[in-house]
């Protein structure tokens, strides 16, 4: 071959290498890259009742075996956990205890994911809905819809005309603080069966007719967050699919949610240790996690 061709096959494969290593190159710095991740949310994204329990506040009943710690754990994303039981959509801005601050200050513009459960807890729909029907079906002996006969359509309108629009707000809060962040809103696994399960009612005393009643409640409760989500360009995690049969009437080691009574959690009808590894295993797929 001629010198002048030689040097320029020679130059040509120089630099297809030179290209091909600098593809490597940033293909290599890409996988490496460490996620900022942003933790926020009520119960369930603390993992409320699930040990060990994180000690840094005890107020939150924050657990380290939490859906967050479980997704930080799997893909090795940098973790700042501020979730916290009880909270509400406003804590998202307002203090919800003397020094702990509003959630969001702990986005920033570095952040990459957030994740979230909220809403459970505006108007006290969670507490308020289960303890209504609990002791109605206690007192009916479980017939009936003695809940749904007194409520109606209390807990809906409040989730509606309340809930979701506090919700749109509390996400653009949180998309405001976070502009470069994916951000996740995750819906709440199945508490009730569809149907009424005779062998349940010791565990969770809610009336044949109130159960469908109550997990429409939660339906409605899941749809608002959905919305919400969607009208702030959020990812919604619906588990109303992969939470079927898994709630809490079902035997441990199947249950995701701790029944009301007889449970194995010191946090009753919240999720156990399964449902938090549960719901970080859904949320990394949907957002296409490794």
């Amino acid at each position: 071959m001629p010198k002048p061709a030689l040097r320029r096959v020679m130059a040509a494969t120089a630099a297809a290498a030179g290209v091909l290593t600098l593809g490597v190159t940033d293909a290599s710095a890409h996988a490496t890259t460490t996620l900022d991740y942003v933790a926020l949310g009520d119960s369930y994204s603390a993992g409320s009742g699930v040990l060990p329990v994180d000690p840094t506040n005890l107020l939150c009943l924050r657990s380290t075996a939490n859906y967050p710690h479980v997704i930080a754990d799997a893909t090795g994303a940098r973790l700042k956990d501020v979730t916290c039981g009880a909270a509400q959509t406003s804590h998202f801005t307002e203090a919800q205890y003397p020094g702990v601050a509003p959630q969001v200050n702990a986005l920033g513009a570095g952040t990459d994911l957030v994740t979230l459960t909220i809403g459970g807890n505006d108007n006290s729909t969670f507490i308020n809905a289960i303890t209504a029907c609990g002791s109605a079906g206690v007192l009916s002996g479980g017939k009936g819809s003695p809940c749904k006969d007194k409520n109606g359509a209390s807990f809906d309108d409040q989730i509606e005309n309340n809930t979701y629009p506090a919700l749109k707000a509390a996400l653009r809060e949180v998309m405001a603080a976070a502009p470069n962040a994916r951000v996740a809103a995750l819906g709440y696994p199945w508490i009730t069966p569809a149907a009424a399960d005779p062998s349940c009612f010791l565990k969770l005393p809610i009336a044949a007719g109130d159960v469908p009643y109550l997990r429409g409640i939660q339906a409605h409760l899941n749809d608002v967050v959905e919305r919400a989500a969607e009208e702030t360009g959020a990812v919604f995690v619906d588990f109303a699919a992969v939470s079927e049969g898994h709630d809490a009437c079902q035997a441990p080691g199947t249950r995701w949610i701790e029944p009301l009574l007889f449970g194995h959690s010191l946090v009753p009808v919240h999720p156990n240790a399964l449902g938090e590894r549960r719901m970080a295993e859904h949320t990394m797929d949907a957002l296409g996690l490794g």
